[in-house]
């Protein structure tokens, strides 16, 4: 078992809570293999209906641990979620930042339910790097085109009201309670047939498919420049060195 992602059952709801707030909850190998076991018992159990994944109180996800690099699952793909299929819905319920990969995983989800402390933002340019992780063609599809380009170009956030005011969240919570508002919101879910819920939700990926399959290819190419660039070296360096990248634009 994961030390820093526990999992609860509410009725017929998971709860996934990733636990390792001296990191901001940066995601290692061990909580991507905890991420990725949680969602396979969500998938695999015929008793659960539904899933709620969040971080603690004061941060959702800061993203990668860049020390440990992105971790793959076999059934998740990055981070045990990025690339899962899932017949069962599963609800960010975020407080405070969800920023790079953290804000991925919200992305990965099917409902937003965020708290007044929520901010949401891909600043990966800041360190001449890109996301990888489905946001270069997730989030221009969460959000209005020049809204993700605002975030993807600037590296910026944006706070809980705009995000709720652009469709991207569905709901405001009062700060510590968008776990328990998430709840309310899978049990409304959880009333309905379970089999008319699986199978819309199987619809709904089968729209997206074409697109996903698409961003995945661009998004590797992409990472193929980043990776040999010098700047993308700069930035890691000057992000371990706590302080400002010297660009070169090479």
């Amino acid at each position: 078992m994961s030390e820093t992602v526990k999992t609860e059952v509410r009725g017929r709801i998971l709860i996934v809570r990733l636990e390792r707030e001296e990191k901001r909850n940066a995601i290692d190998v061990d909580m991507a293999e905890g991420i990725d076991a949680a969602l396979n018992r969500l998938e695999d159990d015929d008793d659960l209906w539904a899933g709620v994944i969040t971080g603690t109180n004061s941060v959702f996800c800061a993203g990668t641990d860049m020390r440990a690099g992105v971790h793959s699952t076999d059934r998740g793909g990055q981070y045990g979620i990025i690339r899962r299929y899932r017949t069962k819905p599963l609800i960010a319920a975020v407080e405070g930042a969800a920023l790079g990969g953290g804000f991925e995983v919200v992305l990965s989800c099917d409902l937003v339910v965020a708290s007044k402390t929520a901010q949401f933002g891909l600043p990966e340019v800041k360190r001449s790097l890109v996301p990888i992780c489905g946001g270069l063609f997730r989030a221009p599809k969460a959000l209005p085109r020049n809204v993700a380009r605002e975030l993807l170009l600037t590296g910026d956030s944006i706070d809980v009201k705009r995000a709720y005011k652009l469709g991207l969240a569905n709901i405001i919570s009062s700060a510590g309670e968008a776990v328990d508002d998430a709840v309310a919101l899978a049990e409304r879910i959880c009333s309905n047939g379970p089999v008319a819920v699986r199978e819309t939700m199987r619809f709904l990926a089968s729209l997206d498919a074409p697109d996903e399959a698409h961003g995945w290819d661009e998004t590797l190419e992409s990472e193929d420049v980043i990776r040999n660039a010098e700047d993308t070296r700069e930035g890691v360096k000057a992000f371990f060195e706590k302080r400002q990248p010297n660009w070169s634009g090479r």
